[in-house]
């Protein structure tokens, strides 16, 4: 005869449900990629790669008599699959076009650094979403077969953590919050653990299952409340810092400053056009690096899908520009927008994350077109009156004065600038009032002529100030760079366009609409524009440039009144500078959802700590008191350790009754203890002379004894579910427990001076007669397992 062939035992039905679970899991863990993709783009990516491999783990889980296929025939079939289904969704056009070996590669290998040398959102090129979705379908993977192959309850969620771990840091810095999602993996990770909490081969444990996600679905409500308002000021760390992407290869040659001669001479030349319902000045190149000769630019450039991260420094007041612009016979790869772009579509450019200065890797060609949306400051005299200088490494950079290329001492043209500068601030008391009085000496001191001969070293600035007297935008503006930067001032110079001529619903920019103007940096504020032009030097009322006029205008006469504000301050300054400068937005009231999160989290703390501390000082006053009460609170404490491991009501039980159900529920060790704590229980209740110290002792040590063996027996999980239940807060001297518990002291015997009923008589209330028991032939049993149901 022979032998019949071992089958492994079946999976249990709860972990094939919690297979859902897992996978919802994975897919959370991969929707916190929208920080660096979006929404869009990833939704799809994460559906597919969530709920294939978890689909094909059920399938080779149970379709074989003898068990679940071997893990490696999973691994193997899982890759194949992924390579599948990754080559017909997102590579489909590497596939179509004969290339899918080469994207794939570069898609698991080289995709990472791509996504942390570009700004988020990163473009949703299909080598990058293959990133997503390797992550993602391991996660699921592994996901699925811990929850079927073991019977830990949490560990089918750490898979979905590591997918956290690629997804938080890649994001960082990326628009949107991960916050809903955090709450939506907790509120998942507790039912998967309520779904796995009977262990393998049995059925789903609805009860637990019904009791808890209502629970976890409250918890998870809390945390995504109080997540936004909790005091974490600690910056994440951000992987970009550690990865340093090269600059573009910028195949202009000429510098933006060199070519503002050329372009005013030659002004009628369209360079871009631009529709909008607002025109602005349009920033072009920052340059910040001179070095004795010409200025240049220091900018890190990095590619981006379309976001410009924030300036440093924002006014209360901002204007939202957008506009589209249509690229003329604009030369070089400088990007034009106005100050300070925070969006850009339709053109593949890289950004300066400090100067905001967009950039193409090749030069601009004329038809192309591209939108963008800026953010124009509009500061207030209030905003700069208590500005200082800024001193952070940037700023120390912008006060550098080389010597010059080869030069063995410095310029005696320093020194002349420093005593100008000087002269022309002579009286200011305050960064503000001296790069105001600096601006408005220049644009009364030398005269605008666009035939001035170019150029910006040393010398020909020493002849613009000295001799000349005459000069370009080109001239006025580093000329107040340098002057600016021998005061201690950090400064630099940008080349942009204001104005433009009106042609139909669009402006046209013209190359007789370039500028150049200076900017300092304050501390808190940012780069703040001057302009030290003549007024014979700005653009013409009549060509459509009223709207950027305005805006300069006010930037001027804030400039002007925060000077005259620090002028008027010097007598009886101290009085003034007692108050806040705005006090507005100091009294702007906190949001009602601010003080109900914070009402919530009080509560759900006060509750949790009422439920723990509850039991403590309950334990405490049963200690306490005469012997009897003592045997007597020893009592209900091993009626609460019972409680843990099935004993739903005491009522109809003796105290020997609850003994054997101990045994039965908590082993024969506890049977030793309960019995004599159950005939001490008796004695106090019945006994002719009352209980002594040492019985109550005793009482006690029988009673914590039996509280480690239901410990070790029921688990520490299910008595902390039980402690924070809400009954946990009554005390088993309700009603339903006192018949159960027979009361302190030494009190007499029942009615007609009969002793206890044979087997132990039911406790009752104190001066009240022992409810009648029944008899215990063949009926302890029964009356254990009633306890038990």
């Amino acid at each position: 005869m022979t032998r019949p062939a071992e089958t492994a035992p079946p999976a249990s039905m709860s972990r094939y449900v919690s297979l859902a679970v897992t996978a919802c899991l994975a897919a959370v863990a991969g929707l916190a990629f929208h920080r660096v993709f979006g929404f869009g783009p990833v939704v799809p990516v994460v559906a597919v790669a969530a709920v294939a491999p978890t689909v094909l783990c059920a399938l080779l889980s149970g379709p074989r008599k003898s068990g679940s296929w071997p893990l490696w025939i999973s691994l193997v079939l899982t890759v194949v699959a992924w390579g599948a289904a990754v080559a017909v969704t997102v590579l489909r056009p590497a596939l179509g076009a004969g290339t899918l070996p080469q994207a794939l590669r570069e898609g698991v290998l080289g995709s990472w650094k791509s996504i942390l040398t570009t700004l988020l959102p990163v473009p949703a090129e299909p080598e990058y979403l293959v990133l997503v979705s390797l992550v993602v379908w391991l996660a699921a993977f592994a996901s699925a077969e811990l929850a079927l192959r073991t019977s830990l309850r949490a560990v089918p969620c750490l898979p979905s953590l590591g997918a956290w771990a690629v997804a938080l840091p890649l994001g960082v810095d990326g628009p949107g919050s991960n916050l809903p999602l955090a709450a939506a993996a907790v509120v998942l990770t507790a039912v998967l653990v309520l779904l796995r909490a009977d262990g393998p081969g049995e059925g789903v444990a609805w009860r637990p299952l019904a009791a808890g996600v209502p629970a976890a679905a409250v918890l998870g409500a809390l945390a995504l409340a109080a997540g936004p308002v909790l005091p974490v000021n600690a910056r994440p760390f951000d992987p970009r810092e550690q990865v340093q992407a090269p600059p573009p290869q910028q195949r202009d040659g000429v510098s933006p400053l060199d070519r503002v001669g050329g372009w005013l001479l030659a002004p009628g030349q369209v360079l871009f056009t631009v529709r909008s319902g607002r025109h602005e000045v349009q920033r072009l190149a920052v340059l910040d690096r001179f070095d004795g000769v010409t200025w240049s630019s220091s900018a890190e450039f990095v590619p981006t899908g379309s976001r410009v991260p924030e300036p440093e420094g924002r006014p209360d007041e901002e204007d939202v520009v957008e506009q589209q612009v249509t690229v003329g016979e604009l030369p070089g790869v400088w990007v034009p927008a106005p100050d300070r772009p925070r969006r850009v579509d339709g053109l593949p450019v890289v950004v300066d994350p400090g100067s905001g200065a967009l950039a193409v890797p090749e030069p601009l060609r004329p038809g192309q077109r591209y939108s963008v949306t800026s953010v124009v400051p509009q500061w207030t005299a209030e905003d700069l009156a208590d500005a200082a200088l800024a001193r952070d490494a940037e700023a120390e950079a912008a006060l550098e004065l080389p010597w010059g290329p080869g030069a063995q001492r410095p310029p005696a043209q320093i020194a002349e600038f420093r005593r100008f500068a000087e002269a022309a601030t002579h009286g200011a008391g305050s960064p503000i009032e001296r790069a105001a009085l600096l601006s408005e000496y220049l644009r009364r001191y030398a005269a605008y002529d666009v035939t001035a001969a170019p150029g910006h070293s040393y010398r020909q600035l020493d002849y613009f100030l000295a001799e000349g007297r005459r000069g370009t935008p080109e001239h006025f503006a580093t000329a107040y760079a340098v002057l600016a930067r021998t005061l201690g001032m950090p400064s630099r110079v940008v080349v942009g366009f204001s104005g433009g001529r009106r042609a139909g619903d669009a402006v046209q920019v013209r190359s007789g609409d370039v500028t150049v103007w200076p900017e300092v940096k304050f501390d808190g504020l940012g780069w703040i524009r001057f302009n030290p032009l003549p007024e014979s030097g700005r653009g013409s009322k009549g060509n459509d440039s009223v709207a950027a006029g305005e805006t300069e205008q006010k930037l001027e006469q804030a400039q002007k009144s925060a000077a005259s504000q620090q002028r008027g301050e010097e007598p009886g300054g101290a009085e003034e500078e007692e108050g806040p400068r705005r006090p507005a937005a100091e009294e702007e009231p906190a949001p009602w959802w601010v003080f109900a999160s914070i009402a919530g989290a009080v509560l759900l703390a006060g509750y949790v700590l009422a439920v723990l501390l509850a039991p403590a000082l309950r334990t405490r006053r049963r200690r306490s008191g005469p012997p009897g009460a003592r045997i007597a609170g020893a009592w209900h404490q091993v009626l609460d350790h019972l409680s843990d491991v099935g004993l739903s009501t005491a009522r109809t039980l003796t105290a020997h009754e609850v003994a054997r159900f101990g045994a039965s529920a908590a082993g024969e060790e506890a049977h030793g203890h309960l019995r004599p704590l159950a005939d001490l229980v008796n004695r106090s209740r019945f006994a002719a002379s009352p209980p002594g110290p040492r019985d109550a002792d005793r009482a006690w040590l029988h009673a914590d004894a039996v509280g480690r063996l239901v410990t070790a027996r029921a688990g520490r999980l299910r008595r902390l579910r039980r402690r924070l239940h809400p009954r946990s807060l009554r005390d088993r001297r309700a009603p339903e427990a006192k018949a159960a518990v027979p009361p302190a002291g030494g009190a007499s015997g029942p009615p007609g001076g009969q002793g206890a009923p044979r087997g132990g008589a039911a406790a009752s209330p104190a001066g009240t007669p022992p409810p009648a028991v029944p008899s215990t032939r063949g009926t302890d049993g029964r009356a254990a397992r009633q306890a038990v149901r």
